[in-house]
């Protein structure tokens, strides 16, 4: 039953991948990758991480996918013209992706098992430790270092992606807090004697 479950989820995987890129609708494509973050899920679950998948439905699934679908849903895109953009770098997008196959081909054709990484991998946790006590001493203790510099290079990417994507509009009224709170209240208001039966 478990060799059953990994081909389903392993082909479930690789075509919401596949289906992801080719799909010509934008929604189709948030919907497919859906589902090959729930396949991987299951991947995670069958290797005994059932930490690591539940974060990946959790994050993936739970907050980028759905925000990914939103934005395509609620922003007017208009993807013919993207796609007639696209076709302007199709011949450099081709020759990137065959630099990067051969890359891979030198890579894997290069490749050699060592003798002692199948003895690592069969080594389990023991009985009185979690895999998610495990997944935490090896993050926060051996790797503590990286894993603050991963974050400090996620938030600095983030910042980055704000700064460049923020715009001052001229035609926007916006709130100026300063200028509320340093006004003379002397002119703020303005009292008119009116009289009866005239208007202002």
């Amino acid at each position: 039953m478990s060799v059953f479950a990994f081909y389903l989820f392993a082909i479930s995987v690789i075509a919401g991948g596949l289906f992801t890129v080719i799909s010509r609708n934008p929604v189709h494509s948030v919907l497919w990758l859906i589902l090959s973050f729930l396949s991987a899920a299951g991947l995670f679950v069958l290797l005994g991480a059932e930490f690591v998948a539940m974060l990946l439905i959790i994050v993936y699934v739970g907050a980028v996918a759905v925000l990914f679908l939103f934005v395509v849903m609620m922003l007017d895109v208009d993807f013919a013209e993207l796609k007639a953009e696209m076709a302007r770098y199709m011949p450099l997008a081709l020759l990137i992706g065959l630099v990067i196959l051969m890359q891979f081909v030198l890579a894997f054709g290069a490749w050699e098992s060592n003798a002692a990484a199948e003895g690592l991998r069969l080594q389990t946790i023991p009985v009185d430790r979690h895999n998610t006590e495990a997944l935490g001493l090896i993050l926060y203790d051996q790797y503590f270092l990286l894993f603050q510099l991963s974050g400090l290079i996620l938030l600095v990417a983030m910042i980055g992606a704000i700064v460049l994507t923020l715009r001052h509009r001229k035609d926007v009224k916006r709130q100026d807090p300063v200028a509320q709170m340093m006004r003379d209240p002397a002119k703020a208001m303005e009292l008119r004697d009116v009289k009866s039966g005239q208007g202002l």
